[in-house]
């Protein structure tokens, strides 16, 4: 081989040598499963079978502390619906790495195996047959499995963050006490417990709250059979879920099945205090609201005070107004437009025993039913009876809309936090003096 020969071999071999060595290597695994002998690393990801869901490590914007999470696999703007280590993230650290421990089961831990960021807290007898993996509806679990069956020991839906996902539930467990309960972030770039929970308050008729720390700031009232009261969106045939309510000794839960396992759904309260629900639309290439609340002013609870109630139909005059029969507590406030007095019985009005009655409102949220009682099997005219024979009955209605109006649902004290929808909600009967049924009545008559 001659000089020029060598030289030219040479030179491809240098070349090449530097393309191979230009080419980046990634060390990112794809996993199907978590085992004792096969960890996710930082950079390793777990997906769902269908590729629909992913679980890994990852960073929120502006930030660098790395958390565990589960987001959309599909959606190309990462969409993360839950986190593992949400409130003790690595801080700048990539040395995470989740595995099933010598107890079986499932930890996060640092440079530190000592020190777990993070637990699923369970144990097991048998550790050599644990086994984490994501199912296809964004459910992280971890499992026994023998050679006959799959023990379910721990699921990521039993510890919700800010998201709820289809076939997740949202309530009580009334026999364990788990309770399904969503907090939202802290901000945007930190998914740590942030300061407002969405949740099923079992006290009285259930209903569904958004609280700021204990404080209600939206309520989406009782189940009416078809819907939450204070969320008329979900009215059929326009809702894209399939729901299911349950209330019995043992539970109170709503679960929501997709009709269209194509359709990405979530429901999710953000760091500002809003409960979103929103579809993926892969031509818009964006998460598209279907509903959030609150989204106006009648939407803040109590905004009318007790026995008021907000109409946000007519933008020039004052929303809230006072039930039939009642009047400001306040009238110089009310004049400022505060009503947050709210409203009480007109003076000299008999409501028991003297030719009362009651006022339909019509398209009505429910008002607050923490202290609500409710007897089903009972049909409205029953309803109507057994509210008008005890004096400190003050509003009926029925409990179940889906039914034909089966359920009574009565209230004995003040209506609070009430409004009217354009063209959703219930009839609510609410209790008057005779001179003020006389009145409705002439007047719905003359119109």
């Amino acid at each position: 081989m001659n000089f020029s020969e060598s030289f030219f071999l040479n030179t491809i071999l240098l070349i090449t040598t530097i393309l191979i060595l230009a080419i980046p290597c990634c060390t990112c695994t794809s996993l199907n499963t978590i085992t004792p002998d096969q960890p996710l690393k930082d950079g390793d990801v777990l997906v769902s079978t269908r590729n629909t869901f992913a679980l890994g490590f990852f960073s929120p914007s502006n930030s660098n502390n790395r958390y565990i999470g589960i987001w959309y696999n599909k959606v190309p703007q990462q969409t993360v619906v839950w986190v593992a280590n949400r409130d003790n993230p690595l801080i700048n650290d990539t040395s995470g790495v989740l595995t099933v421990n010598g107890q079986g089961g499932l930890i996060l831990h640092g440079r530190n195996r000592n020190s777990p960021l993070w637990s699923a807290n369970v144990s097991v007898h048998n550790t050599n047959t644990s086994m984490a993996k994501l199912l296809n509806v964004g459910n992280l679990v971890l499992l026994d499995q023998n050679n006959t069956a799959q023990n379910l020991i721990w699921q990521s839906f039993d510890h919700p963050t800010d998201t709820m996902l289809p076939f997740m539930k949202l309530g009580l467990n009334r026999v364990s006490g788990l309770d399904w309960v969503l907090t939202s972030w802290k901000s945007k770039d930190d998914p740590g417990t942030g300061n407002y929970t969405c949740l099923i308050d079992p006290n009285g008729y259930p209903q569904f709250f958004l609280n700021l720390g204990r404080v209600p700031k939206w309520r989406g009232g009782p189940w009416t059979g078809l819907r939450w009261s204070g969320v008329p969106e979900m009215a059929p045939p326009k809702f894209i879920l399939n729901v299911s309510f349950v209330n019995d000794p043992d539970q109170v839960i709503i679960t929501y099945g997709i009709l269209n396992d194509s359709i990405f759904s979530r429901m999710m309260v953000d760091e500002s205090g809003t409960v979103h629900r929103s579809t993926w639309q892969d031509g818009a290439r964006q998460w598209v609201e279907f509903w959030s609340a609150p989204s106006e002013w009648c939407d803040n609870y109590g905004r009318c005070g007790p026995n008021g109630y907000c109409d946000p139909s007519d933008a020039s005059k004052f929303e809230c107004t006072c039930l039939p029969g009642f009047q400001p507590g306040s009238p110089r406030n009310w004049e400022l437009r505060d009503a947050s007095g709210g409203c009480v019985r007109k003076r000299d009005a008999h409501v028991c025993g003297n030719g009362e009655g009651f006022v339909k409102i019509a398209h009505a949220k429910l008002p607050d039913t923490s202290v609500a009682r409710v007897e089903m099997g009972l049909s409205l005219r029953a309803c109507e009876q057994v509210c008008l024979k005890d004096c400190n009955c003050t509003a009926y209605t029925s409990a179940n809309e889906s039914r034909d109006g089966d359920g009574c649902l009565t209230w004995h004290g003040d209506l609070v936090d009430m409004r009217t929808y354009s063209g959703a909600g219930q009839d609510l009967y609410v209790r008057v003096d005779a001179i003020t049924l006389d009145y409705n009545q002439l007047f719905s008559y003359t119109r």
